[in-house]
């Protein structure tokens, strides 16, 4: 029987894993709120779906894959929570979360076994998603992989886009850190999930060398041949509210587990290779 992996809210995340699954013989059927994007899957390989709005062909998956985000609950388990419950077939099932749901660590280093700490209104939405997933899953037989996932970064998406735009601020917030993964990177440890036989685990995915944002920054410029922006306090640094909410959060982010039970090895170890890879395929 054929593999098929129901992607819901199939977007940049979940994006690195198409083509090595579709050479493979797997279907992918991913959902979207876009009609542009459905366009754009279907022109990959992938079967769009628009959801909500359409039935969720939960019967012909075999993985499921959710990257939506909970606006106070989950909105997949909101409608189909007891049809996945009462899904014998299913295989696995993956949830995209983020190392938010840790808090703030004041610079400090957190693994798995750490009590999740969430103190805004989404990494709290975020926690109770976990768990109602797990409680969806333990119904259903089925083994649940949540991926708490640092900042993400690759192909069109990181320092490179912000310095073109010029859009780019250096904020300076003594002691600051955060870490971060590369697309090629979540796509490798999703793909090892999915083959592994491990049993109900939240794993962190992030990579080896947390960093200050302003040295990620400026060594993008370097790159790119241009000067670094200039420092900004982070008091009078222009910030949207949610990028202004993720500086309320530092912490430093272990990933012995993923590396231990799954075995992966990092493409992009840190910024420094995985900011020079992207560079060198752009040209």
């Amino acid at each position: 029987m054929g593999k098929t992996l129901l992607s819901l809210g199939h977007g940049y995340s979940a994006s690195g894993l198409e083509a090595r699954l579709l050479a493979r013989g797997w279907q992918i059927i991913g959902t979207t709120r876009s009609d542009d994007k459905a366009r754009a899957m279907d022109a990959r390989g992938v079967t769009p779906l628009i959801w909500p709005g359409t039935p969720l062909p939960l019967d012909q998956a075999t993985h499921l894959l959710t990257s939506i985000s909970p606006r106070g609950t989950d909105p997949v388990l909101a409608a189909h929570g007891d049809e996945i419950a009462q899904a014998r077939h299913l295989e696995w099932v993956g949830y995209l979360s983020t190392i938010g749901v840790y808090g703030d660590r004041q610079g400090g280093w957190v693994d798995e076994t750490d009590t999740p700490d969430a103190r805004s209104e989404r990494a709290r939405d975020r926690v109770a998603a976990e768990a109602a997933w797990q409680d969806v899953c333990d119904r259903a037989g089925v083994a649940l992989h949540v991926f708490r996932l640092a900042g993400i970064y690759g192909p069109g998406r990181g320092p490179f886009a912000k310095l073109r735009e010029g859009r780019a601020q250096r904020v300076i917030k003594p002691g600051q850190v955060f870490s971060r993964i590369h697309l090629d990177d979540i796509a490798e440890a999703l793909d090892l999930a999915m083959h592994s036989d491990l049993g109900s685990r939240v794993f962190n995915l992030c990579d080896d060398l947390p960093a200050p944002p302003q040295d990620v920054l400026r060594h993008a410029a370097e790159l790119m041949g241009i000067p670094a922006p200039p420092e900004v306090p982070f008091e009078k640094a222009d910030l949207s509210p949610m990028a202004r909410a993720f500086y309320a959060d530092s912490k430093r982010v272990r990933n012995d587990r993923i590396k231990r039970e799954l075995g992966l090895k990092l493409r992009y170890p840190d910024y420094r290779s995985g900011l020079a890879a992207i560079k060198a395929a752009e040209g």
